[in-house]
């Protein structure tokens, strides 16, 4: 069996490649998929009747005025416009997310509003720690002491597994978008604007994933589920046949591009002859946060008025819950939510070997000890485990990533991209932009414009994660 693209991995960035090469008829094209069904982290399940995401999710405004006009159409009236109806937990006092000025002036703390002022006025005459930078330095120096002491760092802490001094300083501007006061303020003034919306679909959000599939095997796109890759032939600067696993027997797919959206570590691990011994050492050295996602069944329509709750405090161990029907403004079922709560960990930790009935435990003390008592009889509890949630941005983890990054650079058929193919943090968003310009750089005979592929990843470089 033969291919012109074969795209590893029906996540956002491999589905939106997928739908872009089929429109433009640049292939044939296949995707292997490990899972079941496409979307990966970024898409949706059943639940007793109701649609349940991996977590968090929206389609953020900012999209690409391009790609946002392909998903309307491709979704339709499905894809809803909803407004941002959250809050965030900070000093045992509910601040409303995106934050609204009037409500912090009647919830935020005291103590911490003084902090915060105070911290800005001195602003001009900080002075920066001296030694390398890091999140801790670069968000103190911009923020000031009090929000980020009180707010980012124990979230950072819970979410990274790690003190914000050992975190690189580009994960404060990768991940937090308003780095200053003056960002702040202006985020502030976007919510009273009305900029405080998302797009999200009827059926979940893993519903632009599905549509994508659908647009791109309309296009004559192949799709193969249950593909666990294992093997992938690298001949010099070249690659070739990629072998995978189905259905208990190995089978192999022949293509001019291989484009992987995988773990690049797992890639990396799959490329036959091995890579360099310091390539894979590098890779070694390049971790991945994992998340447990922990689903409480609840016999009541609706737990509340929110669609997400946020917990900076060290003494709750999640770090946020959010209710899949107050998202779609789901009616259905009547008598029945679902509850999403997100705990950062790591593999080899002990949550990480919980039992689901543990894991809904602690999500029930969590909520009390956040005032927020499960009131209603628990249904049902189920999980599902992300070993590849996060890239793991440790102080220092530039030169691992650039040494891997420059060495898969060499294999001139070889394309790595999308949140765990670039280690980015990005949105589904960031992913499908990935996946427009990865389409852009090739012409009609498969050739890969490296050149305006670099050129593009200066542009990844610049995106910060919208919340």
């Amino acid at each position: 069996m033969s291919t012109g693209v074969a795209i590893l991995g029906a996540g956002p960035a491999g589905l939106g490649a997928a739908f872009q090469l089929a429109r433009r008829g640049l292939g044939p094209v296949t995707v292997l998929e490990q899972g079941a069904t496409v979307g990966g982290t970024a898409g949706s399940f059943p639940i007793e009747g109701m649609r349940a995401d991996f977590g968090s999710h929206r389609l953020h405004p900012a999209c690409d005025a391009r790609i946002l006009a392909d998903l309307k159409e491709l979704l339709g009236d499905d894809l809803l416009l909803r407004p941002r109806h959250g809050r965030i937990r900070l000093q045992r006092r509910w601040i409303h997310f995106p934050l609204r000025p009037l409500d912090l002036a009647l919830h935020l703390p005291g103590s911490f509003a003084a902090g915060v002022a105070a911290d800005t006025l001195v602003k001009p005459w900080r002075r920066a720690e001296p030694g390398p930078a890091t999140f801790a330095s670069v968000l103190e120096a911009g923020l000031g002491p009090t929000i980020c002491r009180e707010f980012y760092f124990p979230y950072a802490r819970k979410i990274w597994g790690l003190a914000p001094e050992d975190l690189s300083p580009i994960q404060a501007r990768r991940r937090v978008s308003a780095g200053s006061p003056g960002k702040l303020m202006r985020k502030i003034l976007a919510a009273l604007s009305g900029v405080g919306r998302f797009y999200y679909p009827r059926q979940g959000f893993g519903q632009i994933s599905t549509r994508l599939q659908a647009a791109a095997r309309d296009g004559g796109a192949s799709f193969l589920d249950h593909a666990r890759v294992v093997r992938i032939e690298r001949q010099g600067e070249r690659v070739g046949r990629v072998f995978y696993e189905r259905g208990g027997e190995l089978e192999s797919v022949a293509a001019g591009q291989v484009w992987s959206t995988l773990p690049v570590t797992l890639l990396l691990g799959c490329l036959d002859p091995a890579p360099p011994e310091a390539v894979l050492a590098a890779a070694a050295a390049t971790r991945f946060r994992a998340m447990i996602l922990i689903y409480l069944v609840l016999d009541q329509a609706q737990f509340s008025e929110y669609d997400a709750h946020y917990f900076p405090e060290a003494g709750i161990p999640i770090t946020r819950v959010s209710e899949p029907k107050n998202y779609s403004a789901a009616a259905t079922p009547a008598d029945l939510t679902v509850l999403c709560a997100e705990l950062p960990c790591d593999t080899e930790s002990d949550a990480w070997r919980m039992s689901d009935s543990q894991l809904g435990e602690l999500v029930r003390q969590s909520l009390a000890a956040a005032e927020l008592p499960v009131r209603s009889n628990i249904r049902n509890v189920l999980t599902r485990r992300l070993p590849h949630a996060y890239p793991l941005y440790r102080a220092g983890y530039e030169k691992h990533w650039e040494t891997v990054d420059h060495w898969l650079g060499r294999l001139d058929n070889l394309l790595t991209f999308g949140r765990q193919g670039l280690f980015a943090h990005d949105n589904t968003h960031h992913a499908l932009s990935m996946a427009y310009s990865a389409v852009d750089c090739l012409d009609g005979e498969l050739r890969f414009d490296r050149r305006r592929w670099h050129d593009c990843r200066r542009v990844f470089e610049s995106h910060v994660v919208e919340d």
